[in-house]
C-alpha cells in the first residue's frame, strides 16, 4: 500500500510538472514504457539489481535520446534510478495515464468475457450506464478471460461490475453455506 502512494506522489509530481512546462508527460512515458516491454534485455537491466545504477543510468539515457524525450522525463528517470526507486516506475506510469485521462475528461476501462470479441450492443450500452454513473465519458476495452465460464466482468477505476457466471455460482455458495 505504501508503494501506490509513493507512486501516486510522484505520478501526481511528473503530471504537474509536465502541465507547466507544456510537455505531454504521459506520452513520453507511453512511448518508454513500450520500448521497455519490447525488450526483454532493457526490461531485466532496468529492473534488476544486477546491475549498478551507473551501467543502468548510461543505457537510459541511450534509449531515452533515441526516443526524443523532454529534460522533464529525462531528469524524473534518472530522479528514479538515482534514488532506487525504478521498481515504482510501472506504478508510476499507471497513474500518470490515469491523470492524464482524468484531466482530458475521460476513464479506462475493461470488459473481460469468454467470447473472442465483446457484443457490440452490450458493450455500447455498458459504456452508456458507466458514462451516466460517473459523469465521465468512458473508453471500454475488451480482453478475452479464458478463466471465466460465461458472462461479464466490466471494471472502470476502483469500480467493478461483475455478471460472470463464476461469480454468480460462488455468492450461491456463500448463501448455501451461510445459512
Amino acid at each position: 500500500m505504501k508503494e501506490k502512494q509513493i507512486a501516486r506522489s510522484y505520478a501526481k509530481t511528473i503530471t504537474e510538472l509536465g502541465q507547466e512546462l507544456k510537455v505531454d508527460v504521459a506520452e513520453e512515458l507511453t512511448l518508454l514504457t513500450s520500448m521497455i516491454n519490447e525488450n526483454n534485455n532493457l526490461e531485466t537491466l532496468m529492473f534488476m539489481d544486477v546491475f549498478t545504477v551507473d551501467e543502468k543510468q548510461d543505457v537510459l539515457e541511450q534509449v531515452m535520446s533515441k526516443l526524443k524525450l523532454s529534460p522533464v522525463v529525462v531528469n524524473f528517470m534518472k530522479f528514479l534510478l538515482q534514488q532506487k526507486r525504478i521498481s515504482l516506475f510501472p506504478l508510476i506510469f499507471k497513474d500518470v495515464i490515469v491523470l492524464d485521462d482524468e484531466a482530458k475528461g475521460f476513464m479506462r476501462g475493461t470488459i473481460e468475457g469468454v467470447l473472442d470479441d465483446a457484443d457490440a450492443k452490450f458493450s455500447e450500452k455498458m459504456t452508456k450506464f458507466l458514462s451516466e454513473k460517473i459523469g465521465k465519458e468512458i473508453k471500454l476495452v475488451y480482453k478475452k478471460n479464458d478463466e471465466m465460464t460465461a458472462g461479464y466482468k466490466v471494471t472502470v477505476g476502483d469500480l467493478q461490475l461483475d455478471a460472470s457466471l463464476d461469480n454468480q455460482l460462488n455468492k450461491f455458495k456463500e448463501t448455501v453455506l451461510n445459512s
